[in-house]
């Protein structure tokens, strides 16, 4: 089988803690019913096209916040950061990563924004340190699935797709990047996402995490 060379990882619930058990424990905290957010933010598609338009760009991540506060019923301060605060660091994803490129993958980030402003998801992460190329969604108006989004991370990476591999904790986001020609990993557990990294890429996949990982 002929390896892979480049590597690419969305972000929440690849690199962090999966994001259903912190929007669960937000729940709680906030004294909402269980499945509240998901009814709220995931099935109302106002709420999906105001939250595509936080991922293009479009609005910025105060007025999504007072939006989705209006649906949930809650404080819209901070709603964002709210929401994720009990997001963590995926370490064996982050040493995976390391290991990749120690071996001379090259390793990008492709995540879908949240926006950056007043809570910044990626703050400690060290993303433009420790990878090799970093695109989030709203500096560039698109979003994944879009096909461009993908092409974009292609040309940072200065790789063909068909020597690449996508990883991502939606599956709805992998049949266009492997119809560019991806290899694409559902990331559902570390320790399988890795173990499948290894085969397409052809190199083993630990070590230690380089820089913060804290949240």
């Amino acid at each position: 089988m002929s390896h892979r060379n480049g590597l690419v990882l969305d972000f929440g619930g690849v690199l962090t803690t999966p994001l259903l058990p912190a929007v669960l424990a937000f729940e709680k905290r906030e004294g909402l019913a269980e499945g509240a957010c998901i009814t709220a933010l995931y099935m109302d598609d106002e709420v999906v096209r105001r939250t595509q338009d936080l991922e293009h760009g479009a609005i910025t991540q105060d007025e999504w916040n007072a939006f989705a506060a209006a649906r949930l019923g809650v404080s819209p301060e901070g709603l964002m950061g709210r929401l994720f605060a009990d997001l963590r660091p995926e370490p064996l994803m982050i040493r995976a990563a390391a290991a990749a490129r120690r071996a001379g993958i090259k390793v990008g980030v492709l995540s879908n924004s949240v926006g950056l402003a007043p809570w910044n998801l990626y703050e400690g992460f060290n993303l433009d340190t420790l990878y090799d190329a970093v695109v989030i969604s709203e500096h560039h108006g698109l979003r994944k699935p879009d096909p461009e989004i993908f092409d974009t991370t292609l040309k940072l990476m200065e790789l063909p797709a068909d020597q690449c591999v996508f990883v991502d904790d939606t599956a709805d986001y992998l049949p266009p990047a492997a119809g560019l020609g991806f290899a694409t990993v559902h990331a559902k557990e570390p320790r399988q996402t890795i173990a499948r990294l290894e085969e397409l890429l052809g190199v083993p996949l630990t070590g230690e995490v380089c820089g913060s990982t804290s949240v």
